[in-house]
């Protein structure tokens, strides 16, 4: 350093500074804590232990994300360097005074990792990591991670609930050890700490004033409100059905048989790359079964195909259609229910090959689809947010969705809203079973609509 300095830090970053190099970091809680700065320090301290040796890279799913980052560290290493340290602009690079690096860089999509292919890095930072659905990129990024012998690698993630990735930040962060506890984590088989944080903790801010601004951002939406106050991560995320989804109503234990009179149909929503999600729905006569009772038009998802990536819900296993549709009627087989239901629109779009559009392949193969009714997904989500509001009504027809769909469970109660149109669900998230869930709401009961087949 140029000079010493007195650098002042709050109880969460002397925490976060605290922790032995050798384990990575999770730095998650709610807005408005410091994680940012945080970051910066942690940037600052590595710089000045491993001078030429120390190569950081700072991450954001876009360039516009860097400006706050940037002006952090112009403020702390100003402090520090003076003009010693270095920021060419166009290249988004710091050079320090002794020879350390760190670039501020965009991660968006596998295209965009080109640029960091066959590079080395000695500290990983990412940023606003609830912004990535999924965490394939950063796993692919982590093989960057390289440094001379004796000289720690790090890879340090921060991160508020409620976006996007708020699912898988949770389960391979939050909920493996109590906070600041030194936990394993196998996909990367490092020695991990979540390091937690809140506003209330930092004095460096206007707290009271910083809570009405949180409060202003989302007065309708209390979860989310909580999320972003209290840095929770059990809270049903901010979500975009948290008001209206509630397990205790809306789930049921799963059924051994349709019952009749019962009508059934298949909700699907197509994906390869993506998943692909199939439910079985069955319409109700007005009827119980069990000891619950189910009123007219209520419906229940019985079962589910979904064809995700073990441990990454937003990742599809490219089943081509005729395995798709073999799966989709052995599912059927089992319930006694022809295989004939509503998909989306992208369904039935002509793509110019022998085979005609998806739907024509499915039929090919014996599943019949037809067009889910025409409505703009507004109208859709709804539609699907009254019928699980009405959950539990004995006058009103309710959604209800049986314990077996483990697809749903994991992923409908945590999808969080679009932060640009918040009627709507961000679709950057792993939407795919609500999609086909959405489809299925929209069906009239004169739709579709198929009476249990013994096959």
């Amino acid at each position: 350093m140029s000079q010493a300095q007195t650098i002042d830090l709050n109880e969460f970053q002397q925490g976060a500074m605290a922790v032995p190099e050798e384990f990575d970091i999770f730095l998650g809680g709610g807005r408005g804590g410091g994680k940012s700065y945080a970051l910066a320090l942690l940037c600052l301290r590595h710089a000045e232990q491993y001078a030429e040796q120390a190569r950081m890279l700072y991450i954001r799913r876009s360039y516009k994300g860097l400006a706050d980052f940037e002006l952090v560290c112009r403020d702390l290493f100003g402090k520090v360097y003076g003009t010693a340290a270095k920021y060419n602009a166009a290249e988004h690079v710091w050079r320090f005074p002794n020879g350390a690096y760190l670039e501020l860089g965009q991660l968006e999509s596998h295209a965009d990792y080109a640029k960091y292919q066959g590079r080395s890095f000695t500290t990983l930072l990412v940023d606003e990591a609830g912004q990535f659905p999924d965490p394939s990129l950063l796993d692919i990024l982590r093989s960057n991670m390289r440094g001379p012998r004796g000289m720690p690698i790090r890879m340090i993630v921060a991160a508020n609930p409620g976006g996007p990735g708020h699912h898988w930040l949770a389960s391979r962060y939050v909920f493996r050890a109590a906070p600041w506890t030194m936990f394993d984590e196998p996909k990367s088989k490092r020695p991990w700490v979540y390091a937690p944080s809140t506003f209330a903790d930092n004095r460096f801010i206007d707290r009271e004033q910083y809570a009405d601004q949180l409060e202003s951002a989302c007065p309708d939406d209390p979860e989310l409100l909580r999320a972003w106050v209290d840095g929770d991560w059990a809270v049903n995320r901010g979500a975009y059905f948290a008001s209206v989804l509630d397990e205790t109503r809306n789930a049921v234990e799963s059924w051994d048989e349709i019952h009749e009179g019962w009508d059934t149909f298949l909700a699907h929503d197509f994906g390869s790359s993506a998943p692909s999600a199939t439910y079985v729905f069955a319409r109700s006569p007005g009827a119980t079964v069990g000891e619950r009772y189910y009123p007219r038009n209520s419906l229940v998802i019985v079962d589910e195909l979904a064809t995700c990536k073990r441990g990454n819900v937003n990742a599809g296993l490219g089943w081509t259609v005729p395995v798709l549709a073999e799966n989709i009627i052995d599912m059927c087989k089992r319930w006694g229910i022809r295989p004939h239901g509503v998909a989306d629109d992208a369904c039935f779009a002509k793509t110019g090959h022998g085979a005609g559009s998806i739907a024509d392949e499915f039929r090919h193969t014996g599943v019949y689809f037809e067009p889910a009714r025409k409505a703009d997904r507004i109208t859709g989500w709804n539609r699907m947010r009254r019928l699980l509001a009405d959950a539990g009504s004995v006058d009103k027809p309710g959604l209800y969705i049986a314990r077996r769909c483990e697809y749903f469970w994991a992923t409908v109660p945590m999808l969080p809203r679009d932060q640009k149109r918040i009627e709507d669900v961000d679709s950057t998230g792993p939407d795919h079973g609500a999609d086909a869930v959405r489809y299925g709401c929209l069906q009239t009961p004169r739709i579709a609509l198929v009476q249990p087949l013994r096959i």
